[in-house]
């Protein structure tokens, strides 16, 4: 596998009204400060559509397909097979965002599992690593995501996805990184509140990290407050490398190393179809 020893910015809305106006601008800033990768994930059957366009569009980019937990009122039994055709395309790395969000109240608990278990078995069946969502529901989301990988058994056993802007305690972080997989930190942890996620990224494995901004939103001190950018992610690096004693060209490198193995860069989904 080739190794992009640039920075990677693991989630980021490009496709959000935010960036409509200058998305050509954004990305020559994002590579301007190091970033050679980044991964787009849907929150919906358009904006996945709109993700796989931007990944074939830039080679720098890369997509994930998938509903939001917010979404999940709108989950429909044949929404599984038009982002199984989407997941289809070798620009596709994952499924996601997909998860589950007890803070919003967008979407009942039960409508919000019944969308994400027919993602989380349409991840099983193409071998596609999962963004996951989580707000406010740690224990429904453990019990998912154990069971998930008890019924999956050795697929994706080192790379089973990603707990997105990870805000828990250290302890759930381990229990995350056991199940397989990696804790995706953004802006919140250069937050002086955010001291759990801080603990998270101090004592958790440094190959079970993964930079990422969130864009448009989340944005990093000292731009906290205005839209967040993916050329913000090298200052989620820095904070990283202060928080671990280590030299920001050390996280840098592992983090992205991170990413390669996490979305199989090179890999490719060729040998997925649409039958």
């Amino acid at each position: 596998m080739t190794i992009d020893l640039k920075l990677v910015d693991t989630h980021c809305h490009l496709t959000l009204p935010d960036f409509e106006g200058d998305l050509d601008q954004v990305l020559e800033r994002a590579f301007d400060h190091g970033v050679g990768k980044i991964v787009v994930p849907g929150i919906d059957l358009e904006s996945s559509r709109k993700a796989v366009d931007l990944a074939i569009r830039f080679q720098e980019v890369f997509a994930a397909v998938g509903v939001h937990p917010n979404e999940a009122d709108r989950w429909e039994p044949g929404d599984a097979l038009q982002l199984r055709r989407l997941a289809a395309h070798e620009r596709v790395v994952a499924i996601g965002e997909i998860g589950l969000d007890y803070y919003r109240h967008r979407a009942a608990p039960s409508l919000q599992k019944e969308a994400f278990r027919a993602q989380l078995e349409l991840a099983a069946e193409l071998s596609l690593p999962i963004i996951v969502h989580n707000r406010k529901a740690d224990d429904d989301l453990m019990a998912e995501l154990r069971a998930w990988r008890q019924a999956s058994g050795v697929a994706l056993r080192d790379r089973a996805g990603v707990l997105h802007a990870f805000s828990g305690t250290a302890d759930f972080a381990r229990r995350g990184v056991a199940l397989g997989f990696f804790l995706g930190l953004g802006g919140p942890i250069t937050y002086r509140a955010s001291a759990q996620a801080r603990e998270a990224a101090a004592v958790v494995p440094l190959e079970a990290l993964l930079l990422e901004t969130d864009a448009p939103f989340l944005s990093p001190h000292p731009h906290r407050g205005r839209r967040n950018e993916p050329g913000y992610v090298s200052l989620v690096a820095a904070k990283i490398a202060e928080i671990r004693g280590l030299p920001t060209a050390d996280i840098t490198r592992a983090t992205s190393q991170n990413a390669a193995r996490l979305f199989s860069w090179d890999h490719g989904n060729h040998n997925r179809n649409l039958h």
